[in-house]
């Protein structure tokens, strides 16, 4: 495989961005014209002496704004672990260099643009959980790792990574043109990586989780919802369990996505927003594409979808089994679990009800498997796909038991684990593992929905507790917050951030400058001026009591009578996005 550069130098000038290869025997040198915008290879000798030097741990890519051309770069990186002796890397820190040497060229309007814009690159950047490698493909399971042919080995990182999970594809793509160009870049995930050095009997192996989250219909939790037309499900992640000990390894691999048909759930100002099924589709067109590339990637798929039976999530339910059913493919099995119905009341020893009927198809999936000299032993048949409305809190709950479940089989055969003995009584690796199959609940959850995940207590100390409760209620209260008035630009930075929109330098206005309604600022001041006006009229009592409670009714219903109206019209007081992607959200 040919590997990526580890560590670089960027020396700067006026006219070029000059990017020097370290390391032993690193004479590359990349130069990137400020002006032409072209990208060569050069020699260190090039370098101009009055050059302005500073180290960096490599290139993010390069976007286009209003102001021209901008070059990303990570700044600082924090080593997470090794992988078969391959290093991880968390991207801490980043930065953003403009080609251009000054703004002047632009009007006050387009000033505030690119502003907007590169506000909206630091939002996405500063989402935890950017993770890569420079001479490994993180992008890849070990079980398609290992079923590559001799040319696939012999591609760089860049040809050969899953694009599904590369988020800074997009702003790589004159990078990945040219081919010369390969070792300055590599791949970076979203997601979550953690690597433990774990013991158990005297017996020492290593043990990780990836998390590798879809770039293809990334978005936030309400604005991004069900599946496109390429049938791509949001919020889709692949979670695989790694287990290394004496040279053999043993993964596991699980996904979670959206319910893969047309369904919305726009914020409206409601704590629950009513989802809707779209009527104006064929379903079965994107179910059939989903299903099909889920089936080529990972085998048999066992649908586990965990949302109510009752209520505004019933039609949901009641869709996905018919079509399911409709698809008729015998490769595709559906099991559906009312989670918080069988939980209810802190009965959360019911999750063992679906875990034990899971538990024939788990056997007959195996996990993959192979040995020290290489040899595979054993191969993973299918995955479980597992959904609740998001995919996260209930959805990780789940795949941190059916987890556990296949490691219990892999560390037995691995010799880790003595005949009878259980994994939940081996203290010490209990308490790793699910602190850190609750961190990796916490991640996917800041990133879809822009807090930690809820329900954390139980996979933390396998029972729900009342701290973990009050917990919950302070997560969902920010949820809310952040859901109805933050996501609009959460969703733009992302479809920025990915190639879905593209800013063009020639356009003198953008879609940014969006004229609120007039009802948007008078009846939120109305609310509160009538509110307060109320408790003025409470705390400063009138000469009767009648006096009183006139002013009090009137103000009451003032306050009472323009929430309402707020409420009714709750969709125009929420954040939505501005920018139009290239395909536009269903």
């Amino acid at each position: 495989m040919a590997i990526a550069y580890e560590s670089f130098k960027l020396h700067t000038t006026p006219e070029k961005f000059y990017i020097e290869a370290c390391g032993d025997g690193a004479n590359d040198v990349l130069a990137i014209d400020r002006v032409s915008t072209e990208i060569i290879l050069t020699v260190k000798k090039d370098i101009p002496p009055s050059a302005v030097t500073r180290p960096i741990c490599g290139i993010m890519g390069t976007i286009r704004l209003v102001a021209g051309m901008y070059l990303i770069i990570i700044t600082k990186k924090k080593k997470v672990g090794d992988l078969f002796g391959h290093t991880i890397w968390k991207a801490t820190e980043f930065d953003i260099i403009s080609y251009k040497k000054t703004v002047l060229h632009l009007t006050d309007n387009q000033m505030q643009d690119n502003k907007c814009f590169l506000a909206m690159l630091n939002n996405v950047l500063n989402t935890d959980g950017f993770y890569f490698a420079t001479n490994y493909d993180l992008t890849h399971s070990l079980q398609r790792l290992s079923n590559t042919s001799p040319e696939f080995q012999e591609m760089s990182l860049l040809e050969r990574a899953d694009q599904r999970f590369v988020w800074n594809g997009h702003l790589l793509r004159e990078f990945t043109a040219q081919p010369e160009l390969h070792k300055f870049a590599f791949p970076v995930l979203h997601g979550y990586i953690v690597v433990k050095s774990c013991c158990i009997n005297g017996k020492y192996f290593d043990w990780i989780i990836i998390s590798r989250r879809s770039c293809f219909r990334a978005g936030v939790r309400y604005y991004v919802r069900g599946i496109d037309s390429e049938g791509h499900a949001a919020n889709f992640v692949e979670t695989e369990q790694i287990v290394q000990y004496s040279g053999n390894k043993a993964s596991f691999v699980q996904t979670r996505g959206s319910m893969p048909f047309f369904w919305s759930q726009r914020p409206n100002l409601k704590y629950k927003p009513k989802p809707q099924i779209s009527k104006t589709v064929n379903h079965m067109d994107g179910f059939q594409r989903h299903f099909d590339s889920q089936i080529i990637s990972y085998g048999k798929q066992v649908i586990l979808n965990l949302i109510n039976q009752k209520g505004s999530e019933n039609p949901l339910e009641q869709a996905f089994a018919k079509m399911v059913t409709s698809l008729g493919n015998g490769m595709v099995k559906y099991i559906a679990f009312d989670f918080h119905k069988e939980c209810s009341k802190m009965r959360w020893e019911r999750l063992q009800i679906l875990v034990d009927r899971v538990a024939e198809m788990q056997d007959e999936f195996g996990y993959f498997m192979v040995d020290s000299d290489g040899k595979v032993l054993m191969q993973q048949e299918g995955t479980f796909r597992s959904n609740c409305m998001d995919c996260l809190d209930r959805t990780n709950v789940i795949q941190s038991l059916l987890a556990r479940r296949s490691l219990q089989s892999q560390l037995q055969r691995l010799g880790v684990l003595h005949v009878g003995q259980r994994i939940e009584e081996q203290d010490d690796f209990e308490n790793i593992y699910k602190n850190a199959w609750a961190d990796n609940a916490n991640a996917c959850a800041k990133q879809y929905a822009g807090t930690g995940a809820l329900k954390t207590d139980f996979t933390r100390t396998g029972k729900r507790t009342q701290w973990g409760l009050v917990m919950d209620g302070w997560n969902s209260m920010i949820r809310y917050y952040k859901n109805n008035f933050s996501d609009g630009f959460r969703q733009d930075s992302i479809d920025l951030f990915l190639g879905n929109y593209a800013v063009d330098e020639a356009d003198s206005s953008t879609p940014l400058h969006v004229q609120k309604d007039w009802k948007f600022l008078t009846l939120p001041i109305i609310m509160v001026v009538a509110f307060s006006m109320c408790i003025i009229c409470l705390l400063m009592a009138g000469d009767t009591w009648t006096e009183t409670l006139a002013y009090v009714l009137f103000w009451g219903t003032a306050s009472i009578g323009t929430a309402a109206i707020i409420l009714f019209n709750g969709n125009e007081f929420v954040d939505a996005p501005k920018l139009v992607p290239k395909e536009k959200m269903d």
